[in-house]
């Protein structure tokens, strides 16, 4: 499948050298040098948004909102060289992904990026769809639909714990793994989280199958 990422970057030069990174991953690569082109081209829906906070028109905390209230699905990379801590926090909070720190090195927004896209996008997990109890996933539309056909309306987390639970069925996972591997390496929250996003899953699709290992984690049994 084609991967879009639209990077906003104003330094003319660090914006070419992480545009041809990326491109190397044979992703389509659009870039930008200012807020309001970027905003304007919100509707075209990427993949992947990575922002520099500091731009010469509007920051990208402004950009975030806009991407957030039209996509809300859509996952966002910081990137900044202001204060790491606080704009980390306030970029998790306004629903960004990841956050880098300037300077970095190409290769690590590259790694992840494939993070991300490997999560949301399942690159190197399954593109068919697959049957879970009364349940089908579909990986490419990112949809779950009940055994009527109608779709079943989850977050994107939800349907990210859904599609890596299908491809691992069977097998038990601690709460700290599934942390890791739907929020990513960089959260820092409560596993807590992990048993808030379950109890909505099986409220959601009560067929669904996820056993609780207690002291542990969770499994969903394939039926």
């Amino acid at each position: 499948m084609d991967i879009k990422v639209f990077l906003v970057e104003d330094e003319e030069d660090l914006n070419k050298v992480l545009t041809s990174y990326l491109k190397k991953e044979n992703w389509i690569v659009k870039s930008f040098y200012d807020g309001d082109s970027a905003i304007s081209s919100i509707d075209e829906q990427p993949d992947l948004w990575i922002l520099d906070i500091m731009l010469p028109d509007i920051d990208g905390y402004e950009i975030i909102k806009e991407i957030k209230q039209k996509t809300p699905n859509t996952p966002v990379i910081f990137i900044s060289a202001r204060d790491a801590q606080i704009d980390r926090v306030v970029g998790l909070d306004m629903g960004s992904d990841d956050y880098l720190a300037k300077p970095f090195l190409p290769r690590e927004l590259v790694i992840r990026a494939k993070r991300i896209l490997q999560r949301t996008h399942n690159l190197t997990e399954n593109d068919e769809n697959i049957n879970i109890s009364s349940y089908t996933i579909d990986f490419t539309k990112r949809k779950v639909l009940d055994k009527k056909n109608n779709e079943i309306d989850l977050t994107s987390k939800e349907f990210d714990m859904i599609a890596f639970f299908a491809n691992n069925a069977n097998n038990a996972f601690s709460r700290e793994k599934l942390l890791e591997k739907i929020w990513g390496y960089d959260y820092y929250g409560s596993e807590r989280v992990v048993d808030d996003l379950i109890r909505r899953l099986r409220k959601k699709m009560p067929d669904i199958g996820i056993e609780t290992i207690y002291g542990y984690g969770y499994r969903m049994v394939k039926k």
